[in-house]
């Protein structure tokens, strides 16, 4: 029995001992009254528990549903937008094969915001190091059992992905105060490993500012723009500046002089200091010295019709 139900216990039993006294005595009549009110309060306090264990178990119960791996069989999808079109519409992890891969893939399907999101990079707590070499990004990490690990899906898979239809980029921000941006583009592409992943990207609409095209500042864009940038890690230099972005800034990226963008940055906490600006970088937003609390980007095709719920 819980506490707050031993106490209720008590105060019956003391009213009912307390009623068969003399009803005359208004001391105890007092007593009867603030007794009443007294399990009356309490009566209200163990209904409002009840309730806040109930939407803990009912939130428990919904990241263990996001985290799930959903098994559809021999059926082969080759895309998150595929499996949403076939009915499957819970967020969680799937297995697709894009056209041109070679093997099935496992994936984060993100079925909100319309449904048919394949997420290949989520940023969260910190507990991934980005800072690999370029067969990580290659092939991929992180957790990809946890509804909110961070992982990079591998840029082969995000090649077989992009090159198979005409797809659209969301980018979803938020920072330490609870503030969420965001930023769309179209047209997004990744080249092959022989291109060195060579990016691509087409218009830009958001509330984030555009910080792959560095369109915020036209006398930066020639530094600043991420268009048509080659992935670099710290073991393989693709940038255009003297030195490794990579390396000084802390993960692989598509770095130009070297970015207005860096979401694979070091995970610091908000304003930072740092000898290069290698946090978890969205320049027109929060500038060079903010390191975002989350991250995610997620593709689907630009011809998907989203769900309008």
């Amino acid at each position: 029995m819980s506490t707050c139900k031993m106490s209720i216990f008590l105060m019956i039993w003391m009213l009912f001992t307390l009623d068969l006294s003399e009803s005359s005595d208004d001391k105890c009549q007092e007593e009867i009254d603030r007794l009443r009110a007294q399990l009356k309060s309490l009566e209200v306090r163990d209904t409002k528990q009840q309730q806040l264990i109930q939407r803990l178990l009912n939130l428990n119960e919904l990241s263990i549903s996001e985290g799930k791996f959903y098994d559809l069989g021999d059926k082969q999808y080759k895309d998150c937008a595929h499996i949403f079109k076939n009915g499957h519409k819970q967020s969680g992890f799937y297995t697709i094969k894009p056209l041109t891969n070679p093997t099935p893939i496992r994936v984060y399907c993100d079925m909100t915001e319309g449904g048919g999101w394949a997420v290949f990079q989520r940023r969260s707590d910190g507990n991934q190091s980005f800072d690999r070499d370029w067969n990580d990004y290659k092939n991929g990490f992180g957790d990809m059992q946890s509804a909110n690990g961070e992982f990079w899906l591998g840029n082969d898979n995000l090649h077989y992905l992009t090159s198979q239809d005409d797809y659209i980029l969301r980018i979803n921000l938020e920072d330490f105060d609870g503030s969420h941006r965001y930023a769309v583009y179209k047209k997004f592409k990744v080249d092959n490993e022989q291109n060195h992943y060579q990016l691509q990207f087409g218009e830009y609409t958001g509330n984030a500012g555009d910080a792959l095209s560095g369109s915020y500042h036209p006398e930066v864009q020639w530094w600043a723009s991420h268009q048509g940038m080659k992935f670099s890690t710290r073991d393989r230099d693709n940038d255009r500046y003297d030195r490794n972005c990579a390396m000084e800034d802390k993960g692989g990226w598509w770095f130009n002089r070297c970015h207005s963008a860096n979401l694979n940055g070091f995970y610091h906490r908000g304003p930072y200091s740092a000898v290069t600006d290698d946090g978890i970088v969205w320049y027109p937003w929060h500038g060079w010295w903010y390191s975002l609390k989350s991250v995610q980007m997620k593709i689907r095709p630009a011809s998907f019709e989203p769900n309008d719920v």
